[in-house]
């Protein structure tokens, strides 16, 4: 039996529900009946103080369909629940944000949609998780348009702050412009999408993005879908084909979100002078740390926590949330992630190949991300 596994059937999970004030006889009426009634009606007039007079204040919904689970893929809704509550965990430890983990028995999209609307009223903002492509993509639009509250699909935008101020230091210790350079991004689903969106955002020029089947351009036909021609339009203006190794050939830049030992030191070689990999698979990368620095790359990440430069969304969410919830936040911009990734970068005052990015854990990170969500 494993640590977690023992550690689990000990617990029972890993969260629990507090009462906020001790329940007397005398709080008792101001908790519940009859006092609640006048809460009630204050609310009904006004659905606005819900936000202030209940746990929508400080509370979100992690919301999974058990459909890609980690690296374990679609698992299923029981199966997902441990991740979701382990989510709630550090959304609670780091951004003092109370989190309910909600597992759907459905993979549905528009089942999805209408039970997430359904359950709003009761949350001050929504966390989809472990949902896969491509509907994921429709299921986080349509709801942040339906919704008053903030929807945030953490496998994309979390993965994608943390990758580009990661990134953004990167770039200053081996002194190369984001315009200039050539980005190879191995994975063409939720992560891998956002990544290159948020990366045209700060201002990259010449990315690449491949799936299972090669380089993506425009007019391909092998294994498109509606996002995989969306990536062909904004992307790849050479319309440059061919595999892994091919796209390769002289970049700058190596991101990888698809799968674990995809690379070999010799591919690696092929990239220009002062190579930055991040390889994210996990939790095995899509090339070791030591198998990329053997072929020469200057900066190497990954997602795991026993080598430097973990890239891990935790250093995201707790504090975009936080701020949301702080600021009223209807949804979250492209603009907002922008200023959470330079905000993050900041926290590293002197970057160096093997100190890109903060240790995932480190309390500076949400209030960081959260600051930037005030109003002058």
């Amino acid at each position: 039996m494993s640590e977690a596994i023992e550690l689990s059937k000990k617990i029972g999970g890993k969260i629990e529900i507090k009462s906020k004030k001790k329940l007397t006889k005398e709080t008792l009426s101001v908790l519940y009946t009859p006092g609640v009634a006048d809460v009630c009606k204050a609310i009904a007039k006004n659905k606005k103080l819900s936000h202030e007079y209940t746990i929508r204040k400080n509370t979100v919904a992690v919301v999974s369909d058990g459909s890609a689970v980690l690296g374990l893929g679609n698992i299923g809704p029981e199966a997902g629940l441990p991740v979701m509550e382990g989510k709630a965990l550090l959304f609670k430890e780091l951004g003092g944000v109370d989190a309910v983990p909600l597992v759907l028995n459905t993979q549905i999209t528009e089942e999805i949609i209408e039970i997430v609307k359904s359950i709003a009223p009761t949350f001050g903002g929504i966390n989809l998780e472990d949902i896969s492509a491509p509907r994921c993509f429709e299921i986080e639009e349509r709801l942040k348009e339906a919704l008053t509250i903030p929807v945030f699909h953490d496998d994309q935008h979390g993965t994608a702050i943390v990758v580009l101020a990661g990134l953004i230091n990167a770039l200053k210790v081996v002194k190369k412009d984001v315009k200039k350079i050539r980005i190879v991004i191995s994975g063409a689903g939720a992560a891998g999408v956002a990544i290159m969106k948020l990366l045209l955002k700060y201002g990259a020029k010449n990315i690449l993005v491949l799936d299972s089947k090669g380089i993506i351009y425009e007019g391909r036909m092998e294994n498109e879908t509606e996002i995989k021609i969306e990536i062909a339009k904004i992307t790849n203006k050479e319309k440059k084909m061919g595999t892994l190794a091919h796209a390769l050939e002289g970049a700058d830049v190596f991101i990888g979100v698809s799968a674990p030992n995809l690379l070999k030191a010799e591919d690696v070689s092929m990239m220009a002078k002062d190579a930055i990999v991040f390889a994210m698979s996990n939790p095995v990368p899509e090339i070791m740390p030591e198998e990329a620095k053997k072929g020469g790359a200057a900066i190497v990440a990954t997602g795991r926590s026993d080598y430097p430069n973990q890239i891990n969304n935790v250093l995201a969410f707790p504090g975009i949330f936080r701020g949301a919830l702080d600021n009223h936040v209807r949804k979250i911009t492209d603009a907002h992630k922008l200023k959470a990734a330079t905000a993050l970068a900041s926290l590293v005052k002197n970057p160096t190949r093997d100190k890109i990015i903060i240790g995932a854990l480190d309390k500076r990170a949400p209030k960081a991300v959260a600051a930037i969500f005030k109003t002058k």
